[in-house]
């Protein structure tokens, strides 16, 4: 059991554009989905919280990369510091391959 295991099975997951890979839960891609589904909205807004706040943590660790303002998006300031400093381990590959 993972981590992240729901202790309740979903019959069905509302997702916002995307089909999350390897769930076998039947998914419902809805495009623009946080401004047609409310329960969609919802969950966006918690997991932005909840990103933000990871990501102020994360300032502690890696201050110089300034992730308690610009909360991960790449800001100028952002990538001139992933240029001067390298990627940091929790940096994504895929957003970082065009500055490194």
């Amino acid at each position: 059991m993972s981590k992240f295991a729901l202790k309740v099975k979903p019959d069905i997951l509302l997702n916002d554009a995307v089909k999350i890979p390897n769930v076998n839960i039947h998914q419902v891609p809805i495009i623009k989905g946080d401004t047609l589904s409310a329960s969609i909205a919802a969950a966006s807004i918690i997991a932005k919280v909840t990103r933000d706040r990871i990501m102020e943590k994360y300032d502690s660790i890696y201050p110089e990369y300034g992730f308690a303002d610009n909360v991960g998006y790449g800001s100028a300031k952002h990538i001139e510091a992933i240029k001067k400093y390298g990627p940091s381990p929790i940096h994504r590959r895929t957003f970082i391959k065009n500055f490194v």
